[in-house]
């Protein structure tokens, strides 16, 4: 980072950059508390919107893809077997 090289103070990088100094103080410290929990072992982390939006419409997708894909195991039964009511 070059304000680090150039020795910039924090509040004066925050002014230049337009962020708010109370909001980089933030970033640090769950930077810092992650980075330890890391290193301590503890890899769990809580899951962004954007994680849990994809996850959602993955979990969505293999649901519909499960009910085709049973839909079609039934119709293959009842073609093999006839009426489809012997299913074991």
């Amino acid at each position: 980072m070059p304000a680090c090289a150039a020795k910039t103070a924090w509040p004066e990088l925050c002014r230049k950059e337009g962020i708010n100094q109370n909001l980089y103080y933030r970033w640090s410290k769950d930077f810092l508390e992650a980075g330890k929990k890391r290193l301590a072992g503890d890899t769990a982390r809580e899951a962004t919107s954007d994680e849990v939006k994809g996850l959602r419409a993955e979990a969505h997708q293999l649901k519909e893809l499960l009910a085709e894909l049973m839909m079609e195991n039934r119709l293959l039964k009842k073609s093999v077997l006839g009426d489809g009511e012997s299913d074991t």
